[in-house]
């Protein structure tokens, strides 16, 4: 070939290179997100969010689909985003290819949204530039882009006076001024019992919920939370360990970035005083998915680091994940499967033990907080101390972090419980969350365990839309019920038993008997009048020698119920029959044993 011929075939090679480049480069500008369009300065609405993500998918149809699984209480879509490498666009075709599904959620708290354009930026450049080209072949992506949409749309300035940017942000509640992120279990909004279906349908491996912390000043652009072991199935616990804590957060740092676990200081005013657990539990995203037997991390970015620097410290610590999860597919399938194989198996162990509330470790870790200077001086306008950092001198702290936590209540689950068919509420909280059981299509008479509450005590004012009980007296009793037709066993060999029991077992902190639902079974229907309450005293105390020294011990015990007319005459009223038949404070949920269970789940319809 003539020396004029190869440079005629190089400089059309170079005149093709540059045309792709250039055509790359008009690709790489027509994806840029909307937020990074803005600079950072500003997150796009709703409709501008979906018109990128519907593009998306028209670009790459083989990758992204969007699906809607819900409306909002003001009429909006609420959408999920799934990308796989093949097509896997339904739970049946992930489970069929063996891979397991991640689920990520942003904007459950719309002021804190990075969790979106964060994804953005993500599902571009899986499906656009192929910046990760392999990181779905061994896993399907299930995104929210955003859970609260209604709070979402309520954007101003003014949300979150701690937090640094985007320009207008959403508001934390949704449009019943709920927060969703207290709603898992006791599932009062629409915009949860959409979720919750989204959650049975995928029953996803791996949850990823991404939020923006308030509180301290410090060094770190990211904090982040998994559970307790405890609170884990322990090859749950070693997967989630090993992905996070061994691999994820190293290889983020090494990225340029700081992370610590979660901040939650024991005194918001003095961090030297060292960190604690914050309390996660069922209502909580993570404290949800451990029920359900699955591995979680909790992203909070620090609301103090610009937009962009939040965004980006998501971008790559959620891609980081990911990639985890893809490399180790099958242990996390092997260790979410033996989970449940294990809460299904742990049935048939009457030694069995289940905690449901869990108390700080006494024993605390050393732990090096990479926060700021600050000042405390003393104000005269709240009258206690101020804390005023200064990010212009980085300072470390040697400080003690009490963050472990013990179980400290934990029951023996029966073989199963039994609802009767007319407390409603109750089965349909069971409905909401997936879990199974059988209606009896006949009334039947049983004699089983329960329990009998009394001296309940309720918060003061509401909670999340609720009058929350806080404190009552529980014994445990046997006793003769008619179950009638239409009531439910619900048997515990089942993967989804842990909700049942947090929902069911009265003293589980989100029981729905502790959130206020059965207040009702404390209220007096019947009264005696003062006047026949006198003549029933008298007839009791001559029948009851024993009554009698029980009665003159409270009188010099207790001033308050000696100085109180009805105090009085209620002891009586209270130990007698009239009073029994109304069952004030009986519990309607009760607890079979094995051979009871077995006997009305096999005649149950």
């Amino acid at each position: 070939m003539s020396r004029r011929a190869r440079l005629l075939i190089l400089s059309t090679l170079l005149a093709g290179m540059g045309l792709t480049a250039r055509a790359k480069a008009s690709s790489a500008n027509d994806w840029i997100t909307p937020a990074e369009a803005s600079h950072f300065r500003s997150t796009p609405n709703y409709a501008d969010t979906l018109a990128y993500l519907q593009r998306l998918q028209q670009a790459a149809p083989g990758v992204i689909h969007l699906q809607t699984f819900g409306t909002t209480p003001e009429g909006r879509p609420m959408v999920a985003v799934i990308a796989s490498s093949e097509g896997s666009f339904d739970p049946v075709a992930a489970r069929k290819a063996g891979k397991p599904v991640v689920l990520v959620q942003a904007g459950i708290h719309p002021g804190e949204i990075e969790g979106k354009d964060a994804g953005l930026i993500l599902l571009r450049d899986i499906a656009i530039t192929h910046n990760y080209p392999h990181l779905l072949d061994h896993l399907v992506l299930v995104y929210i882009p955003v859970f609260n949409v209604d709070g979402h749309e309520n954007s101003t300035p003014y949300n979150r006076i701690n937090q640094n940017g985007p320009a207008s942000m959403g508001f934390r509640a949704q449009s019943q001024y709920l927060n969703l992120n207290r709603d898992y279990i006791k599932a009062d909004t629409p915009e949860m019992l959409a979720w919750l279906k989204l959650w049975q349908a995928w029953l996803p491996d791996f949850l990823i919920d991404v939020h923006t912390t308030d509180g301290a000043d410090y060094q770190y652009d990211l904090t982040w939370y998994s559970e307790d072991p405890h609170k884990l199935d322990p090859a749950v616990s070693a997967w989630q360990h090993d992905a996070i804590v061994d691999h994820a957060i190293p290889a983020y740092e090494k990225r340029g970035h700081l992370a610590s676990i979660y901040l939650e200081f024991k005194d918001g005013r003095d961090p030297r005083k060292g960190i604690e657990n914050f309390g996660s539990g069922p209502r909580f995203s993570t404290g949800y998915a451990a029920l359900q037997n699955r591995p979680a991390l909790l992203i909070e970015t620090h609301m103090l680091k610009s937009y962009q620097t939040r965004v980006q410290a998501t971008v790559d610590l959620v891609e980081l994940v990911l990639e985890q999860v893809n490399q180790h597919s099958a242990t996390l399938l092997a260790a979410t499967a033996k989970a449940d194989a294990n809460v299904i198996a742990r049935a048939h162990d009457a030694q069995a033990s289940v905690p449901i509330t869990f108390k700080a470790d006494p024993q605390s870790m050393p732990f090096t907080l990479k926060g700021y200077a600050f000042t405390l001086t003393h104000s005269d306008i709240s009258d206690s101390d101020w804390i005023r950092y200064d990010p212009s001198k980085p300072k470390t702290y040697a400080i003690e972090n009490w963050n472990g936590l013990l179980p400290e209540l934990s029951i023996t689950p029966p073989a199963a419980y039994a609802i009767p068919a007319q407390w409603t509420a109750m089965i349909d909280k069971l409905d909401a969350h997936g879990i199974r059981y059988r209606r009896l299509d006949y009334a039947v008479t049983i004699h089983a365990e329960g329990y009998r509450l009394d001296r309940p005590k309720w918060s003061n004012q509401p909670f999340e839309g609720h009058l929350m009980l806080r404190d009552f007296a529980l014994n445990t009793v046997a006793r003769d019920v008619t179950l009638p037709a239409g009531s439910v066993i619900v048997p515990m060999d089942q993967r989804a038993a842990n909700v049942a029991i947090n929902l069911l077992e009265p003293q589980a902190p989100d029981s729905l008997l502790q959130w206020g639902f059965l207040n009702a079974i404390f209220e007096q229907k019947e009264y005696g009048e003062p006047r026949v309450l006198e003549k029933l005293a008298r007839e009791m105390l001559v029948k009851d020698p024993a009554l009698k020294t029980e009665f003159d011990k409270k009188l010099q015990d207790d001033p308050a119920f000696a100085a109180d007319a009805n105090a009085r005459l209620s002891f009586f009223y209270e130990r007698s029959p009239w009073y029994a038949v109304q069952h004030v404070g009986t519990y309607p949920v009760l607890r079979l044993n094995g051979a009871q269970a077995l006997e009305l789940t096999t005649s149950a319809h």
